[in-house]
């Protein structure tokens, strides 16, 4: 314990990191605040300008622009009725009810506030849930990586929901995208259709910008947007007394909720985390009719919950390499750019960089504390930026930043094939998150299988007889029936209440 804190220390000593989480929140909290802009959006586009940085300052960077974007999009939710991010959306219902009679200020303080302690309890946990963890997964071997592998796969069932279908076509084509390549093995090609250019496999990189950039690009262009202004002065952003006493329990529950869904994988972030606590403040709340009017208890319960959803988030990304949400998925492109793999094994070759993520998240929480308090006024302002600008500057972005990973411009026609179909999957309604589910968690499962299988000399069994591999299991099966059991019930209520 003692060295873990004189590392988390020693990391916040270093001004570089305090720059360049300071640059990433700032970055991050005006990204959030532009509707239609996501931090998914803005992590996944910047990721190759923090190539030639040390990795440490580079996924500081990121972590800044991770947690100020899902706090910056409570400001264009409550001033214009308009979430700057899903995860927003709940916000959006009570706080902007409350900007039109007055109390915008209010509104972002409580938005702020609640932010703050979703989002640093969440990196608490993370710090002190990860230590345990580890431990334990130290031991693992490749049976227990392919059933964690599978795990996460899935996950796909819970992300996608009613579309199971559509969910398991995108993952499906996320594991074909990752056996291109050479054969890990035997070195042989596969799916390389005589291509040099693809004989190392696809970046990860260029995908993850064509499908969270580009694609929202084309989204955007044509759309107007529709909301109203919130023209009055914001007045003083600090919440009061008597809102404190009324919300700190929702705050509770918020937190905790987050937290639970951060850890869960599968892709669901902050708006499932909103949802779930929204739905739970309003069903305990003595008056649930002021839901939806202007109730502080609102804001409270979705900031809480969706920052909360942050650190929750890191922790399956951190100790397993598996991604707890969207962002979680974006940032294995990170370290997989500077040639590290998340999991166990990272906090014991490299503790420095796992503490400096940490002094990051906790840094960025302090950061957007301040600066949303100080200056949400002028945050406000970035909504009356033109959206042909804005747009612009993100093709150039994607572009650029996908020439810059390994200055080939092949991977500028990756980007533009993955945005193009980004673009259509979304206009179909199939989601693209399982997709990248795939593409990260595919290459784990087969090298994961196939190490075990030559290990232990093709038995089988042995991938669900070891007791960590086979507690991964029952979680899988559990994942896959649970969900459909609610499905059924809820149909025979239904059906209960027709007849």
């Amino acid at each position: 314990m003692e060295t873990a804190w004189s590392l988390l220390i020693s990391i916040l000593g270093r001004p570089e990191v305090w720059f360049y989480t300071l640059l990433g929140t700032i970055g991050g909290i005006v990204v959030g605040a532009i509707p239609g802009l996501t931090a998914t959006m803005a992590v996944a586009v910047l990721i190759p300008f923090t190539f030639r940085m040390e990795p440490i300052v580079g996924l500081a960077n990121l972590c800044g622009i991770f947690v100020g974007g899902v706090y910056g999009g409570s400001i264009s939710a409550i001033l214009l009725r308009i979430p700057g991010t899903p995860s927003a959306a709940f916000t959006s219902l009570d706080g902007y009810p409350m900007a039109v009679r007055g109390e915008a200020g209010r509104a972002i303080g409580i938005a702020t506030i609640s932010s703050f302690i979703g989002g640093l309890v969440s990196v608490i946990f993370l710090i002190v849930a990860a230590s345990f963890i580890v431990k334990v997964a130290l031991k693992f071997g490749a049976p227990e990586f392919f059933a964690i592998a599978v795990w996460g796969l899935a996950s796909v069932a819970d992300v996608t929901g009613k579309k199971l279908v559509y969910g398991l076509i995108s993952a499906a084509f996320g594991v074909f995208l990752g056996t291109i390549g050479l054969d890990p093995m035997t070195g042989a090609p596969r799916f390389t259709f005589g291509l040099e250019n693809l004989q190392g496999g696809l970046e990860f990189v260029p995908i993850m910008i064509g499908l969270f950039g580009l694609s929202e690009v084309l989204n955007q262009l044509g759309q107007m947007e529709t909301g109203q202004r919130v023209t009055q002065k914001i007045g003083s952003l600090l919440p009061a007394w008597a809102d404190v006493k009324r919300i700190w329990r929702t705050w509770v529950r918020g937190t905790l909720i987050g937290i639970w869904v951060g850890v869960l994988p599968g892709a669901t972030g902050g708006a499932m985390g909103s949802l779930m606590a929204y739905n739970a403040e309003k069903r305990v709340s003595k008056h649930p009719e002021e839901f939806g009017k202007g109730a502080p208890e609102g804001i409270a319960a979705s900031e809480s919950a969706n920052n909360a959803t942050v650190g929750g988030g890191f922790v399956p990304l951190l100790t397993l390499g598996v991604p707890g949400d969207a962002i979680s998925a974006l940032l294995i492109g990170a370290f997989m750019m500077h040639n590290l793999r998340p999991g166990p094994l990272l906090y014991e070759q490299n503790p420095q960089l796992v503490y400096g993520i940490y002094g990051s998240l906790i840094l960025a929480h302090f950061f957007f504390l301040i600066l949303g308090l100080a200056a949400a006024r002028v945050f406000a302002r970035v909504l009356n930026i033109p959206r042909p600008i804005l747009l612009a500057f993100i093709v150039t972005f994607c572009t650029l930043g996908s020439y810059a990973v390994s200055n080939d411009t092949f991977n500028i026609l990756v980007m533009l094939v993955f945005g193009i179909l980004g673009f259509i999957m979304e206009r179909i309604e199939m989601p693209v998150t399982p997709m990248l589910l795939g593409l990260v968690l595919g290459p784990m499962a087969e090298s994961s299988l196939r190490t075990a299988l030559k290990m232990y000399e093709g038995d089988v069994s042995v991938l669900f007889t070891r007791p960590f591999s086979l507690f991964f299991w029952v979680l899988t099966a559990a994942m896959l029936i649970i969900p459909r059991i609610q499905q059924v019930k809820a149909k025979r209520q239904a059906a209960a209440v027709k007849n």
